[in-house]
């Protein structure tokens, strides 16, 4: 797994071995940036489901100014931090070890706005696709942002999240990634 674009191309990253994390291969990470950038002029990235935190640290190289990363698995968040320094973001990825769920809460006490939000939890817990809508709600949308879900091709998500409508979904393999826009 590694950097694919940006200032960063190139860097190798860490992920968690085992059954825990299920990193997105580089292959469709590069589709996903393809469809939504595929370069940043600044802008506010939230990581749900960090797992290594490839997908944050992808958008950071390609000029996005700031990351989120919400993981609750302790030694994941280990990884994402060996990842975070050795791309030297330290400074500007804020990695939460604690449940998705509470990520609306904390990015309205930091008062963030979210132009980039990934959503790829872990496949058999569909229910967790509903923090899009809880953080759509919840106004921590720019209207500029991009909702980006990573799912089974077996699960079929809503047309809409609050405003933000399903734009694309593509498939790959088992995977598919679904985005939504206003």
């Amino acid at each position: 797994m590694r950097i694919i674009a940006g200032a960063k191309k190139g860097l190798r990253l860490k992920s968690l071995e085992g059954v825990h994390t299920r990193p997105t291969l580089d292959k469709v990470k590069e589709s996903v940036f393809n469809m939504i950038g595929p370069y940043f002029n600044g802008g506010i990235v939230v990581e749900l489901f960090g797992g290594s935190g490839a997908l944050s640290l992808e958008a950071l190289s390609r000029g996005a100014e700031k990351a989120y990363v919400f993981e609750k698995n302790r030694k994941a968040c280990a990884i994402i931090q060996s990842n975070v320094e050795k791309c030297r973001y330290d400074e500007i990825v804020h990695i939460k070890q604690t449940d998705a769920r509470n990520a609306s809460k904390i990015l309205q006490q930091n008062n963030e706005m979210i132009d980039l939000l990934f959503i790829d939890p872990p496949y058999a817990q569909n229910d967790f696709y509903q923090l899009a809508e809880t953080i759509a709600d919840n106004n921590l949308l720019t209207d500029s942002a991009i909702i980006i879900c990573e799912h089974d091709n077996k699960t079929v998500l809503p047309g809409a999240y609050g405003e933000f409508q399903k734009i694309k979904s593509s498939k790959y393999g088992n995977i598919t990634i679904s985005i939504y826009e206003k």
